[in-house]
């Protein structure tokens, strides 16, 4: 198995993606089309697995002529898909993922009466389904503790099954038959890049968390980041193994 990762941001790499594929001896390449690298071929004689990462533009940026990348990469994730080529989307990528199979996104939003939410900070997802009907979810708590790092809300496409919530948004975790997998929250975030994440998008967690969030984050990190890490491998290679019953 070969990962194709598409990277929209310095700071937003791979991480613990990157390290479970080397677990399993996988490939993976870095892919820069937002910098005019080339987006990989849409047909292979090898499996290979599309990996979109994050980034702050998102799906009603497609039209936006200083983002003519993205709609390619959106063109990409529906040919894949409609190939039964696996497909893994992290935050913007699982929007992305969502569009590419008829979906949406809108602003996510909360209380009475809603008013714009940016979810950011270490949060809890409920598993909406138990791991003997969705074996991805296998060797998991019925809620793990996650890293939240967005202001959107996925409306999930058609055929879609949910299998993780959080308080504030109920689609933070989704499959398309066995192939198309999206995240809304981070796993792959060790403690390193989310230093980078807090200082180069200090203004957006200024808003979301206001004065002293920076340091909660910081202080999650240290009291929940090594458990996080844990059950973060745990579903990162879970999606894997059921990637690759799908291609066999």
């Amino acid at each position: 198995m070969k990962l194709e990762i598409l990277q929209h941001l310095d700071r937003e790499g791979p991480g613990l993606i990157a390290a479970c594929a080397a677990d399993r001896g996988w490939d993976t390449s870095v892919i820069r089309h937002d910098q005019g690298e080339p987006l990989p071929s849409t047909t292979h004689a090898d499996p290979a697995l599309l990996v979109v990462l994050g980034g702050p533009m998102g799906v009603g940026d497609l039209d936006d002529p200083d983002f003519t990348w993205l709609a390619r990469e959106s063109n990409l994730i529906a040919t894949r898909l409609a190939a039964r080529q696996p497909v893994l989307g992290i935050c913007l990528g699982a929007q992305l993922l969502a569009h590419a199979a008829g979906g949406g996104v809108v602003p996510l939003s909360a209380g009475d009466p809603p008013s714009p939410l940016r979810e950011l900070g270490w949060g809890a997802i409920h598993w909406m389904a138990d791991a003997q009907a969705e074996p991805v979810l296998e060797g998991l708590a019925p809620s793990e503790l996650v890293l939240h790092w967005h202001g959107d809300r996925i409306q999930l496409p058609p055929g879609a099954t949910l299998l993780g919530s959080s308080l504030h948004c109920p689609e933070q975790f989704f499959r398309l038959g066995q192939h198309g997998w999206g995240l809304q929250f981070h796993v792959e975030v060790g403690g390193e890049a989310l230093e980078r994440w807090l200082v180069e998008d200090h203004d957006y967690v200024l808003a979301a968390l206001g004065s002293g969030g920076a340091d909660r984050v910081r202080d999650g990190q240290r009291r929940w980041g090594g458990a996080v890490a844990r059950s973060g491998r745990r579903l990162i290679h879970n999606i894997f193994d059921r990637i690759e019953a799908d291609l066999a």
